[in-house]
């Protein structure tokens, strides 16, 4: 009887054991790659939200499993990816051995802090909460990261990414730059990263505002004045008279020199233009109206190219007369030209001076108010 016992309980391990061999590589019900948070707990915790995902079918087999191979490693709490029909061994390999999922937030060039914290406060995937960065202090490029990461962290990296940088790309910089420091370049090239979305003209545009500081003209850069306003904190459609008069130390209108601070985060690009301008005497720059800009060594040239801007819109408005908006770079030589240390004055509106620096189409990951 005992004999009978023994056979009948070594034939029965024997099954459970064959049984278990074959659910161990069996595809599993998964029936489409998912992501799944796993919890903090023990085996059974996670069974049970691997059961629910539909990754296992059996919990306690999956327990048993857990428990008989124990000293392959730890299961991990993390989001994890898990490819369809995983089997039951593969499910445990990832849960002890798989890298989180990597999500990207990118940050767009030419975004402003205030953009940027909003970005990084909208995303449900971050933790915690975040002190708005400085302005320009980040680097725009896509992040990866795990859920749960806090904003706090995220945001460091992506300072220490634009410290990095900015290192480099001073350090590289043309030795007959003439800007006095790193933090100088940071804000002229976020100028130049909101003037054009052109890639081959930010040299270009860089080398225009180098020469007219090199002449103590004023910058007249659009963006500058836009963002005394804002602050990057929402768009401003159009420029008016009065916008141009505002009193604010970005109105490069009517203050002589750079900024006190960037715009906004100019990229890599702009950075190293910024660095490593045009050579040449440009002083002007005016929007062709085809996309893209005109650029000019003289008040007459510039003259010229902005009849041309000012023929091409005409025809696409059936004729119409093109408003003269705000100027950019314009005026005649004598008013743009400002003595070191004096006050400019805030430039004449006359008929038949040129119209607005208009802008190059803007870059596709966000929109640039229109001139």
């Amino acid at each position: 009887m005992l004999l009978v016992v023994t056979l009948l309980f070594a034939t029965a391990s024997a099954t459970v054991l064959w049984y278990g061999a074959r659910q161990y590589d069996a595809p599993g019900p998964l029936n489409a790659p998912a992501q799944v948070v796993v919890p903090h707990g023990g085996s059974a915790a996670v069974a049970g939200v691997l059961a629910q995902q539909g990754v296992i079918r059996s919990r306690l087999l999956f327990r048993a499993t857990v428990l008989g191979t124990w000293g392959q490693g730890q299961l991990h709490a993390a989001e994890l990816a898990f490819p369809a029909h995983a089997s039951l061994r593969q499910v445990l390999e990832i849960l002890r051995h798989a890298k989180p999922v990597q999500h990207e937030l990118t940050i767009p060039e030419g975004f402003t802090a205030a953009q940027i914290a909003a970005l990084l406060d909208n995303d449900p995937l971050l933790a915690g909460s975040l002190t708005p960065p400085a302005e320009g202090s980040v680097l725009p490029q896509t992040y990866a990261y795990e859920r749960g990461s806090t904003r706090a962290a995220l945001l460091a990296r992506m300072q220490a990414a634009m410290t990095k940088t900015l290192s480099e790309v001073w350090t590289s910089r043309d030795p007959s730059l003439g800007l006095s420091d790193a933090q100088a370049l940071l804000t002229l090239a976020s100028i130049v990263e909101r003037e054009t979305g052109v890639g081959e003209e930010r040299a270009r545009v860089a080398g225009v505002f180098l020469n007219r500081l090199r002449q103590s003209m004023r910058l007249q850069s659009d963006p500058t004045v836009a963002y005394g306003i804002t602050h990057g904190t929402r768009p401003l459609a159009t420029l008016s008279r009065a916008d141009l008069a505002t009193d604010s130390p970005y109105n490069t209108y009517l203050v002589a020199g750079l900024p006190p601070g960037p715009i906004c985060s100019p990229g890599l690009a702009a950075l190293t233009a910024t660095a490593h301008p045009a050579p040449g005497p440009a002083l002007y720059f005016v929007a062709t109206g085809t996309g893209g800009h005109a650029f000019a060594d003289t008040l007459p040239e510039h003259e010229a190219n902005v009849a041309r801007y000012r023929a091409v819109m005409a025809a696409k408005s059936g004729g119409a007369e093109v408003p003269i908006p705000s100027q950019g770079l314009l005026g005649s030589d004598g008013a743009d030209a400002v003595p070191p240390g004096a006050a400019p004055a805030l430039p004449p509106f006359q008929k038949g001076v040129a119209p607005p620096v208009t802008r190059a189409p803007p870059h596709p990951h966000h929109r640039r108010h229109p001139h």
